[in-house]
């Protein structure tokens, strides 16, 4: 029998959909992005706003300076502002190693990895400790040279200061937006509209892109506004519009992406249905491709819809590639062991920032490669800091078809531990950059695999003889075609020599900040004449940098596409517009304070030379 009253049966339902959102917003103890960014303004002055600056960097992706030093490292995000107000490039602020996209056309540039979604961006990061627990009303972040690059602001529910480690430490954003183009490069106070959260927090991350910058963002300080109570919003923020029925939707959807990821990669039980429609007219190779478009939280999410699509979701020939870095914050073992039975063809791996504060183990690391790593070929583990020489040890046994491995920024990996890389002869590509590899597991791993063709040594400080090192690459890496020293403090001109000698198939060479070369030894001529297919050099802050090696560049190495000689005193403008002439593919050259390079100079060859970029910096 139909209801007499349908529009009061309609509108009781509507009530319910209301009460229902409201419940369930009141349990969750937040509202979606948009409503907590209005209804944080509106909050009852319940107690005292604290403002914090951080007490400590707790970690890091990536920094421009030394790991023996203060200038342009991470650290200096701890504590009071030491330039801001003031823009320029300054030693004594937070400097990531990369800006812009020129790391994307060099040799050395990685395949990315198809189903990343849209909605992560992120490159780096850094983790800031506060002193007191605080429900944030308020991040600001004093950027004092190219600002810009932050895309997302996090806080974890996990006090580092706490002798009791939670049972669950969970992420929530407070902040994100795609990455954007700022037009001044002066220094600012970036002070987003962030959400609400539910806990207190003395965690914050910082996560950023600088694709769009160009140069590097340079970042002063971290000022954490909260109370310490939780906040009581008001009446007139609780109440319900119209828009949330439908934002409710993207909320849901935010869920199943993240805090419901690993229940999503168990079995579910599924209904029997008398045809799948149309799909049962489409051949199962086109269904593949269709699903091949997916993120991995939306195929998990189709695997629960009927038989047939759970056959083509759970089908390992969709996890041949996967990348769980978007995911970092919701990945641990639970997720590894319900992905094991999907991923028996994986070829690529991407677990780079996942897995800590207890989230991954040992044993569960060891036991998805067990089951998975056979026909791995790449596997990305960066700032990977629950790894250990246990885990080296699994992925050189159960990996035997490894060719790619970074390992950047696993600095908890023991110096001997490296020693089992040595096992993968079969690797072409090892990212090395600020670990604590030492020297006799380096010249092991160089003897053994023969096969490299690209190798970060970026930042490696526990290696003592980089001459002997690069004696070794000579000998044995042959087909080497991009090596990083950035930062290596003893490489001589006989290391120089033995290098340019041995890997004549060189397209890419980083000796920035090497401060034992000097251009009076004749190792810059040296690499000019015997390495014709350089494309990308790194001379960054060698100030013996001078004319006669910039004119070699010039005859030599006319497919040299970004040069960089910071801080050089002794370039003029004569050999600069030489090499610009000779180098007709060069797209970067960075002259930041060369100090014959004036703005003048700079104007005139950017009038003359419009395809090349070239970056003069400046400090006040």
């Amino acid at each position: 029998m139909p209801p007499v009253f349908p529009m009061l049966t309609a509108l009781s339902m509507f009530y319910y959909m209301c009460l229902r959102r409201r419940a369930r917003t009141a349990s969750r103890g937040e509202m979606n992005s948009r409503r907590a960014m209005e209804a944080s303004t509106r909050a009852l002055p319940l107690n005292v706003e604290m403002v914090q600056y951080a007490k400590e960097v707790l970690d890091f992706s990536s920094h421009y300076g030394s790991e023996n030093s203060m200038s342009y490292t991470m650290w200096n995000l701890a504590g009071i502002p030491n330039v801001y107000p003031s823009s320029g490039d300054f030693t004594q602020t937070a400097v990531f190693r990369t800006y812009g996209t020129w790391w994307d056309r060099c040799p050395s540039a990685r395949l990315p990895f198809q189903r990343t979604p849209a909605s992560f961006c992120s490159q780096d990061y850094v983790e800031l400790a506060f002193e007191e627990p605080v429900y944030p009303t308020a991040v600001h972040v004093l950027e004092t040279y190219h600002p810009g690059a932050i895309v997302r602001i996090l806080a974890c529910s996990a006090n580092p200061y706490s002798q009791n480690p939670p049972a669950e430490v969970r992420w929530e954003i407070l902040w994100s937006e795609p990455p954007s183009k700022v037009s001044s490069p002066q220094a600012r106070q970036f002070t987003p509209c962030i959400k609400q959260i539910n806990f207190p927090t003395n965690l914050i991350r910082l996560e950023v892109n600088s694709s769009l910058l160009d140069y590097y963002t340079e970042l002063d300080a971290v000022i954490l506004h909260g109370v310490k109570e939780r906040p009581v919003l008001s009446l007139k923020a609780s109440l319900i519009d119209m828009s949330d029925i439908d934002e409710d939707e993207d909320e849901e959807k935010y869920d199943c992406d993240v805090d419901t990821l690993s229940k999503q990669f168990s079995i579910v039980t599924l209904r029997e249905w008398p045809s799948n429609g149309y799909f049962d007219k489409l051949p199962y190779e086109l269904i593949q491709l269709i699903l091949s478009h997916l993120s991995v939280p939306d195929l998990c999410r189709l695997a629960q819809t009927c038989k047939l699509l759970y056959q083509h979701c759970c089908d390992p020939l969709q996890y041949i590639h996967l990348s769980l870095q978007p995911y970092w914050a919701r990945i641990n073992d639970t997720s590894l062991e319900h992905l094991q039975s999907r991923c028996t063809l994986l070829q690529w791996l991407n677990l780079s920032w996942t897995g800590n504060r207890g989230a991954i183990s040992v044993s569960g690391f060891s036991r998805f490669l067990k089951v998975c790593g056979s026909e791995l070929v790449r596997l990305e583990l960066s700032c990977g800091h629950f790894l250990n020489e246990t885990c080296l040890e699994v992925i050189t046994e159960m990996c035997p078809n490894l060719q790619e491995l970074n390992l950047s920024s696993c600095d908890k990996i023991p110096p001997q531990a490296f020693g089992h890389i040595a096992r993968v002869g079969s690797l072409r590509r090892l990212v090395l950059y600020r670990t604590k590899v030492e020297q006799t597991a380096l010249l092991s791993i160089l003897n053994f695999c023969s096969e490299l063709q690209h190798l970060s040594l970026g930042s490696c400080v526990m290696i003592e003889d980089y001459d002997l090192v690069a004696s070794m690459m000579g000998a044995k890496c042959k087909k080497l075609r991009s090596l990083d020293l950035w930062r290596c403090k003893n490489i001589t001109e006989s290391g120089i020599a033995e290098l340019a000698s041995g890997c004549q198939l060189l397209e890419e060479l980083d000796l920035g900040w090497c401060p034992t070369l000097q251009s009076s030894t004749g190792c810059f001529t040296n690499l000019a004449r015997k390495l014709p297919n350089l494309q990308k050099l790194f001379l960054t802050a060698n100030r013996s940098v001078c004319d006669t090696d910039i004119e070699e560049l010039a005859a030599n190495c006319t497919h040299l596409r970004q040069l960089d000689i910071l801080g050089t005193r002794m370039v003029g403008p004569a050999a600069l517009r030489r090499l610009l002439e000779s180098c007709r593919d060069l797209s970067l050259l960075d002259v930041s304070f060369c100090s014959q390079i004036d703005n003048r100079v700079v104007l005139e060859l950017n009038a003359n030379f419009p395809n090349v970029f070239i970056k003069k910096s400046f400090t006040q």
